[in-house]
């Protein structure tokens, strides 16, 4: 099957536009990334307004893109489950959470099969247990395990100490071991380096999820013929299903160079996922970091909207929020932007909200794919 156009899904993860009005069930009332973001910092974000972003702050700034905001019907506030549902697969239960640790059980027959003690086994910030556990791991060899309020089983290591692909090869093992009803949703290696007596998580992380429920977006538009690449962690998200290629970057500057790569290549579907606000910013709750990092998506915004061609259509979203001026280090339950450019697409054009699977929904309907039984926002902001 052959496609008249080319889609690219830039996703700022972490970038929320507003609680849901189920934002009180998680604690996460009064937050809003975005419009928090603008009040308490001093940057402009020139093209970002003119891109129509800024309809959803208090300003009301209309622009050249059009779409709307997008709520999560998933039960979690997550990075897999805001993927999956702007794929066109929301998860209606929940995954376990550990806000005590993981049952004696589960880590007594990671230990027999890893050969290796546990320490830690407790709700904790990365950067924060392994300044308090780095010492004894390096000294004992000893796997850092630890969670969130998200549904993770996180393992720390050095890497002089334990190889990044032995660290691989374990978390593989805590992904056999964490069956249902301990089905976490992710698996993660979080690898570090001790420099300067500092403990320095390095860019080797990687996820190993479940695989989404059921078929998602990507996965269809695969079948139908489409060439999908993922740049960052999208592969991992989706657990490498509907990828055809992937690309892992070390920074944002690297990110979005490929991004800007990717417009010359043949693929059906880009779709970047920028981790760096989430895992950098947002969780840390560093307000001028999270602030310069989109500075630095503004400034780059503009060379890449006029290096679209005819046939290519640009989308900017998100997953959920983590909004950095809020309490605790959680993600939050937020809208978030769906906003899509081209010479296809109409300009400056609001609809109403919408669950976060029509962002599928509307791929569906200008890729010609007739899979969804929602049209989408297609017939409203596309130029036929």
């Amino acid at each position: 099957m052959s496609f008249n156009f080319q889609i690219f899904i830039f996703l700022l993860d972490g970038l929320g536009i507003g609680a849901q009005s189920d934002s009180f069930k998680f604690g996460d009332e009064g937050a809003n990334t975005l419009n928090n973001l603008i009040k308490k910092t001093n940057f402009d974000f020139i093209n970002l307004k003119k891109f129509g972003l800024f309809y959803f702050t208090d300003f009301k700034i209309k622009g050249i893109a059009s779409g709307g905001k997008l709520y999560q019907v998933s039960k979690g506030k997550d990075t897999s489950s805001g993927h999956w549902e702007l794929m066109g697969v929301p998860v209606s239960f929940s995954f376990p959470t550990y806000p005590e640790g993981f049952p004696d059980k589960i880590i007594k027959e990671f230990e027999r099969k890893t050969k290796r003690k546990v320490i830690g086994n407790k709700p904790a910030s990365g950067t924060e247990i392994i300044k308090e556990l780095g010492e004894e791991h390096i000294k004992t060899g000893a796997l850092i395990v630890y969670t969130s309020a998200d549904s993770v089983f996180q393992i720390a290591a050095c890497e002089d100490i334990i190889p990044v692909e032995e660290l691989y090869k374990y978390c593989e093992i805590a992904r056999e071991i964490l069956k249902e009803p301990h089905n976490v949703l992710r698996v993660i290696a979080r690898p570090f380096k001790k420099i300067n007596g500092n403990f320095i998580r390095t860019e080797n992380r990687k996820d190993f999820s479940l695989k989404p429920p059921e078929k998602t977006f990507l996965k269809l538009l695969q079948e139908r013929g489409g060439k999908i690449l993922g740049i960052g962690k999208i592969k991992d998200i989706f657990a490498e299903e509907g990828i055809t290629e992937n690309w892992k970057y070390n920074t944002l500057e690297e990110g979005l160079n490929f991004f800007k790569k990717s417009l010359n290549e043949s693929f059906t579907l880009t779709f970047l996922n920028l981790v760096d606000f989430d895992t950098k910013y947002g969780h840390r709750r560093d307000v001028e970091g999270f602030a310069s990092a989109l500075k630095e998506v503004d400034d780059f915004l503009l060379e890449i909207l006029n290096s679209l061609k005819e046939n290519q259509i640009f989308v900017l979203t998100a997953d959920h929020g983590c909004d950095p001026t809020y309490k605790g280090t959680d993600h939050t339950r937020e809208f978030v932007p769906c906003l899509f450019y081209g010479s296809k697409i109409k300009e400056g054009i609001y609809l109403k909200d919408e669950p976060q699977s029509f962002l599928a929904y509307t791929l569906s309907y200008i890729l010609n794919l007739n899979f969804y039984k929602e049209n989408g926002w297609g017939p409203e902001i596309f130029n036929v």
